[in-house]
This record gives C-alpha cells, sequence and structure tokens, in this order.
C-alpha cells in the first residue's frame, strides 16, 4: 500500500500544485469491489465545490493513463475540514497549539489513541499536552490517523 501512496503522490502532488492547490494527502482502502481514493486539497481561499470538481477531472484524467491503481475504486476529493487529517510530518509543527486527536497501529506506554493540544513535532515523536497538562511524545512511525479537532 505504501508504494501506491507513494506513486500517487508523484502523480498529484506536481499536477496539484500546478494548479494552485496544495496535497493535504490521500487516503486509499476498504474492500475489493468498494475501494476509495480519497484525495484531500487546500488552497489560501480554501476549497469549494468548483475546486473538488476540476481537481477531480483533472486527477482521473491522470489516473486513467497512468493506471497505478489495480481494479475498480471510487476518487472522492475533498477538503480537509475542519476536522482536518495530518498526513506529513511537517504539519506537526504547522498545526502546534491546536487539539488534535491520535490514533496508532499498535500500543504505546500502553495506549493506542491519544487527545489534547498538540505542541508540534519533538526528538522522539509528535508532542501532544493532554487534559491533565502532561507532554507525552509519541513515535512519528506508530501514528495511523491524526486529525485535528474542534476545541471542546
Amino acid at each position: 500500500m505504501a508504494a501506491t501512496e507513494d506513486t500517487l503522490y508523484a502523480l498529484i502532488d506536481p499536477l496539484l500544485t500546478g494548479m494552485g492547490y496544495e496535497l493535504v494527502g490521500i487516503e486509499y482502502g476498504g474492500p475489493a469491489g468498494k475501494r476509495l481514493l480519497r484525495i484531500y486539497i487546500d488552497s489560501p481561499d480554501g476549497i469549494t465545490l468548483d475546486d473538488c470538481e476540476t481537481c477531480s477531472r483533472q486527477i482521473s484524467a491522470v489516473l486513467d493513463v497512468e493506471d497505478p491503481i489495480p481494479g475498480e475504486y471510487t476518487l472522492e476529493i475533498s477538503s480537509p475540514g475542519l476536522d482536518r487529517p495530518i498526513f506529513k510530518a511537517s504539519d506537526y509543527d504547522r498545526f502546534a497549539g491546536e487539539q488534535i486527536k491520535i490514533r496508532l497501529s499498535a500500543p504505546w506506554e500502553g495506549r493506542r489513541r491519544f487527545k489534547g493540544v498538540l505542541a508540534g513535532l519533538g526528538d522522539v515523536g509528535v508532542r501532544v499536552v493532554e487534559a491533565q497538562g502532561d507532554e507525552v511524545q509519541i513515535p512519528l512511525d506508530l501514528i495511523e490517523k491524526a486529525r485535528l479537532i474542534l476545541e471542546p
């Protein structure tokens, strides 16, 4: 799956950059016959439905020619929204000070879920200050999903 995502980034990122958009991240998965390729885009002015449609047409054309994904799948273009998913290591510094929810692929310090204020990247990994004021550093390679959340 990582090779597929790397290939998709290599194909889509330059295309979107040339169109004036940022490739926020890519999610690909689901059961056979119902696979979903979700591409998150952003721009300084925000994302409209027209932006999603324009990007969908361009990305679809590239994917049709390059054919990096075997079999059928559904292409979905989306803005990151208010509960923005975090894909890039640099985003952990970019969104420092925001509330975040993190799910791990394997337990770390006896837990798989963390929630608190994002404090950026540290020596060990992603720094999160939890509600009780304790700071934890979560290894980046264990993070399965990370999302900004609206303040409670």
